[in-house]
């Protein structure tokens, strides 16, 4: 009976160790995708907000309302990739992130029911009669 006893001794240290380290590496892939969904949302918080900014100021010009979608951009922690204004809508794509934490996020803003170039004197849209198609169908 001796001789068995003295052969497990240690091995709850070996498989403490063990189970310690695969919490660690489970640990750090939760903490890596936790920091993934951050940086995404970072960067459609930012594409939102400045294509808003830009077609609030659409008839300032492009540079005026690009310019301003970059400053609102930068304040909610992304950077301005790409900014088209055109008539009242504009078209934004913002980043944020780095490395392999890098997320890209494309958003667009203007008046209900226009499409880019429809449009670009300001007044009220024209409402969806009975008649008219949904606009998802």
């Amino acid at each position: 009976m001796r001789s068995r006893v003295g052969r497990d001794r240690g091995s709850a240290s070996v498989w403490g160790v063990a189970v310690i380290a695969v919490l660690c590496v489970v640990f750090g892939v939760v903490l890596s995708l936790g920091h993934a969904v951050v940086v995404r949302h970072r960067a459609a918080g930012g594409a939102d907000l400045a294509a808003l900014a830009a077609a609030d100021h659409w008839s300032d010009g492009e540079a005026a309302a690009c310019e301003r979608a970059e400053r609102v951009a930068r304040e909610q922690g992304a950077w301005l990739v790409r900014c088209a204004v055109v008539g009242e809508v504009s078209d934004v794509t913002a980043t944020s992130g780095g490395g392999p934490f890098r997320a890209e996020v494309r958003a667009r803003a203007g008046p209900a029911g226009v499409d880019a170039g429809q449009r670009t004197s300001p007044g009220p849209a024209a409402p969806l009669g009975p008649t008219a198609p949904h606009p998802g169908r």
